[in-house]
């Protein structure tokens, strides 16, 4: 028998209850690039070789590996649903904030 609870507000969902998926991913958008003079000028291989050889010298740290893409799934109440359903991106809660005037 599978267990399910939500992932926002972390209530039990029993079989019965109505239970909702969401599926996201994430992914860097490209650009298609253009090719210019200069680019076709430019001696990519000798660049290449610099670039490795200050990263090997500790000259320049190592670009970050970032996953090409990231898939969650997310099992939520009928509340949280309908909740993220009217703001998935929770802009209103990061307006919402009221600081005390201190």
């Amino acid at each position: 028998m599978l267990h399910f609870s939500c992932d926002v507000c972390g209530k039990d969902l029993p079989e019965e209850a109505a239970r909702y998926v969401v599926k996201m991913e994430a992914f860097a958008a490209t650009n298609p690039a253009e090719i210019t003079d200069d680019d076709l000028d430019t001696d990519h291989v000798e660049e290449m070789a610099q670039l490795l050889n200050e990263i090997e010298n500790g000259d320049r740290p190592a670009p970050e590996e970032l996953p090409s893409c990231s898939k969650m799934r997310f099992d939520l109440c009928l509340g949280c649903f309908r909740k993220f359903a009217k703001d998935p991106l929770s802009r209103d809660a990061a307006t919402r904030f009221d600081f005390s005037e201190n």
